[in-house]
């Protein structure tokens, strides 16, 4: 697979436009591509361009739009994860494997026993931080459209709000059911997995009030950053596009 590089706006045949600076940064002064060499962009609409470089500057670079290609690599199963926050780089690897891994939607939660926070301006630098992480991981793993990461949210006012869309998943290791025992979804998957240390008692009776099912994985207690991205592998599996 060449170079892919993710381009928001004005890909068509045909046209010939500026390098936004990420993409700059990155196919010339990290991966020293030069004039005349071709590389893959997209725009998160659906399908994929041959582009070439046509003129570098010093901090500036022209690009020719070329054919457009309708592939497809997205699952379709409407996948949403409902992360509890976790410390570190436990996150980024969240959220990294689960764009690899189909994800449609990601919504950010913070719960009573979430490690991270953050007053207002450093979540919007966390949430920046994110989204460059998942439009970095749509260019690796080949896919044509961008998730959104939408901004950290409580767990109660989340959980109130009705937001999560279809049917409802929550780990949990006490649940009576796993996923192999529940039924085909006719819509969208929303999948809740808690922090480090879980979602308290109160907090799974708050989920299930609000239609949450419980789903056990396995006799062995996983991380926080472990337990999402084998869960979305696991519904991939039964329901996506690795059945």
């Amino acid at each position: 697979m060449t170079t892919r590089i993710h381009i928001p706006e004005g890909l068509a045949e045909g046209a010939t436009l500026d390098l936004p600076e990420n993409a700059f940064r990155h196919l010339v002064q990290v991966l020293r591509l030069r004039e005349g060499d071709p590389f893959t962009a997209f725009d998160g609409r659906g399908g994929e361009y041959d582009a070439v470089l046509i003129e570098i500057s010093k901090r500036s670079a022209n690009v020719g739009i070329l054919a457009h290609h309708a592939v497809e690599r997205e699952s379709p199963l409407d996948l949403t994860l409902a992360q509890c926050v976790s410390k570190g780089d436990r996150m980024d690897f969240t959220v990294q494997k689960a764009v690899e891994l189909g994800i449609t939607r990601i919504v950010p939660l913070i719960s009573g026993r979430s490690v991270v926070r953050l007053d207002e301006e450093r979540w919007e630098k966390k949430l920046e931080h994110w989204r460059g992480i998942v439009v970095s991981a749509c260019e690796q793993s080949g896919r044509t459209a961008v998730p959104t990461v939408e901004v950290p949210i409580a767990l109660p006012t989340w959980l109130d709000d009705e937001s999560a869309r279809g049917t409802r998943l929550t780990l949990d290791p006490d649940a009576p059911h796993s996923l192999r025992e529940l039924p085909a979804p006719q819509g969208p998957v929303t999948l809740l997995v808690g922090p480090e240390g879980g979602l308290s008692e109160m907090e799974l009776k708050h989920a299930h009030a609000a239609g949450f099912i419980g789903m056990r994985m396995g006799p062995r207690v996983l991380r926080t950053e472990t337990a999402g991205v084998a869960a979305l592998a696991a519904l991939q599996s039964k329901w996506g596009d690795w059945n």
